[in-house]
């Protein structure tokens, strides 16, 4: 028997992955890689390995989730050394709970490979601590979206009340719906909100508002997945940063002009 690897490839940034994630690309005779991995991270692989495109877009799957859990089977039987690369962490949403069971039901080996995930490293891009001591204690990680779109399973009542920061993935679409079950049950319009879309990679795009604001601006600025929606005072401190910043870069030129 062979042996399957669950890894999780960090968010974006290829030189986010861990290094035992590395060794697990570098090792496999096959990679079953989803949409969201960085390709740079499949050059590690060995030149004879088989790799194989288990990604799925919105509504469109290329491999149903069966699928994927019997090919993971099927090459861990025949003796081969199975890399299931995953975007971020393989347990944040990532379905890799499912892949454990199947392969556990078959009586396969297999590890738990962690990955930094999205909630914590494309707020950390932007300058938006997930949690700071006076402005949030407490953070959730949410899913914007359910099988059947509008994520209306989700107990928005107490995330607005008993959280201080939400970090919610694939929200781009619902965030409407989701800005209004979070006024509706106590937050504030006026609640900060960030949307970092294709966060930690060259192409990391940025925008604030607020709840009450937030839709109109990521439609002018033509926000769309993959992009992690950070609700919450700790995105102010984003604000200071930039504030900071530009100071710093006034002074650096005043003193430049004053040298000459």
């Amino acid at each position: 028997m062979g042996k399957v690897f669950l890894v999780g490839a960090g968010p974006g940034d290829p030189e986010l992955i861990t290094v035992k994630a590395l060794k697990c690309i570098q090792q496999a005779d096959v990679i079953l890689y989803d949409r969201l991995v960085n390709p740079e991270l499949l050059q590690e692989a060995k030149p004879e390995a088989d790799l194989i495109f288990a990604g799925k877009l919105p509504k469109f799957h290329m491999m149903k989730q069966e699928t994927i859990n019997h090919l993971l089977v099927k090459y861990a039987k025949q003796g081969k050394v199975v890399t299931r690369l995953k975007g971020g962490d393989p347990f944040v949403f990532g379905r890799g709970a499912e892949e454990a069971e199947a392969l556990a039901k078959e009586g396969l080996e297999y590890d738990v490979v962690p990955g930094v995930t999205a909630g914590v490293a494309a707020p950390a891009y932007a300058d938006i601590p997930i949690t700071h001591r006076e402005l949030g204690s407490s953070f959730a990680i949410v899913t914007g979206h359910c099988k059947k779109g509008k994520p209306t399973n989700i107990k928005w009542e107490s995330l607005a009340k008993a959280v201080d920061t939400l970090a919610i993935y694939m929200g781009v679409r619902n965030l409407p719906y989701i800005c209004e079950e979070l006024m509706k049950h106590g937050k504030s319009q006026n609640t900060p909100v960030a949307i970092i879309q294709q966060g930690t990679t060259a192409n990391q795009q940025t925008v604030t508002g607020t709840l009450s604001s937030i839709c109109t601006i990521a439609n002018r600025q033509k926000i769309s997945n993959p992009a992690m929606i950070v609700v919450g005072e700790v995105v102010r401190y984003r604000e200071k940063i930039e504030r900071l910043k530009l100071m710093n870069h006034n002074d650096a030129a005043i003193e430049l002009q004053q040298a000459y």
